[in-house]
């Protein structure tokens, strides 16, 4: 698990992400419901390939992705990893 200011240090890195209730979080407007879909789609294809899968929350267009690693009890280097992996999947 990651300390509170490891995490704050690699925050800088990861354009549009928050430390936020234990998780690292990040909510993104599409263009269209059905844009923020597919987005979700790929994100899942990738964590499923990685073994390790974000809490996604989708709202119209809005999707907001959070990422702990509940098995160590906080936020860990798979959830940095990821968080940028998601940035590149979604194009952000």
């Amino acid at each position: 698990m990651l300390t509170d200011d490891q995490v704050d240090a690699e925050l800088p890195d990861l354009r549009g992400w928050e430390r936020a209730e234990g998780a690292l979080r990040r909510a993104i407007e599409f263009p269209s419901f059905l844009d923020g879909i597919n987005a979700v789609t790929r994100v899942a294809e990738h964590a499923e390939a990685r073994d390790h899968h974000p809490d996604i929350d989708i709202r119209w267009r809005t999707v907001t992705f959070a990422l702990v690693t509940h098995s160590e009890g906080g936020i860990t280097d798979k959830d940095v990893e990821m968080a940028g992996d998601i940035n590149r999947i979604v194009g952000q």
